[in-house]
């Protein structure tokens, strides 16, 4: 691996069209900008929900780091599962309430991968965060009231923790919050500082 020199100008892109990515890494105060990745997210077969998201944010930045070979690629992709299966986005108000529903009183494991990749370095680093969600018992008058007032459509899990859904936990167990919005900023500041870019820079 070569590195450079810390805090060196880089093109830093983030492999997303996602607007929660987005707003997390502008919390890192560092100039990048989003290019959307084509990456088949099909599960293998067998496939264990961490491996599944630590392989996709690893094909997301390969992708987009093949087309811009000196910039530093972050990808990341999250799979929620619960009793086993893994949870998609709910895309309605139906699929959402049938989500929360089968929740209620239960635990929603996340695991969130994150890489780092820049081809010109010849540079890959990976992490996989998880996370778990506590639920508490959930009315179904709560779970509609929920869902009108925050419509978390577009969510895996059905739920913004960052707004309302916070209501809906006894806890939340892990080491980083942000996992749950989709990139987990502390590990993505241990890989920065790997690859050569301090957070706070100096």
């Amino acid at each position: 691996m070569n590195k450079a020199p810390k805090n060196s100008l880089m093109d830093i892109i983030l492999a997303s069209t996602s607007p929660y990515r987005r707003q997390l890494l502008e919390r890192l105060q560092l100039p990048f900008r989003c290019v959307p990745p084509e990456a088949d997210e099909t599960p293998l077969p067998g496939e264990q929900p961490g491996a599944l998201a630590g392989r996709l944010a690893l094909d997301k930045a390969r992708v987009v780091a093949a087309a811009e070979p000196r910039a530093l690629v972050i990808g990341s992709d999250q799979v929620a599962s619960l009793d086993g299966l893994i949870l998609g986005k709910p895309g309605s108000h139906a699929a959402a309430r049938q989500q929360l529903r089968a929740s209620s009183g239960k635990v929603l494991h996340f695991w969130t991968g994150l890489a780092v990749v820049c081809r010109a370095r010849s540079l890959e680093l990976r992490h996989t965060e998880p996370f778990s969600v506590h639920f508490r018992d959930l009315a179904d008058a709560a779970i509609d009231a929920y869902l009108r007032r925050e419509q978390p459509f577009d969510c895996a899990g059905s739920f913004k923790w960052e707004g309302l859904g916070i209501a809906l936990f006894e806890k939340l167990a892990g080491n980083d919050p942000t996992s749950l919005e989709g990139l987990p900023l502390i590990a993505l500041t241990t890989l920065l500082g790997q690859a050569g870019i301090d957070i706070p820079a100096p």
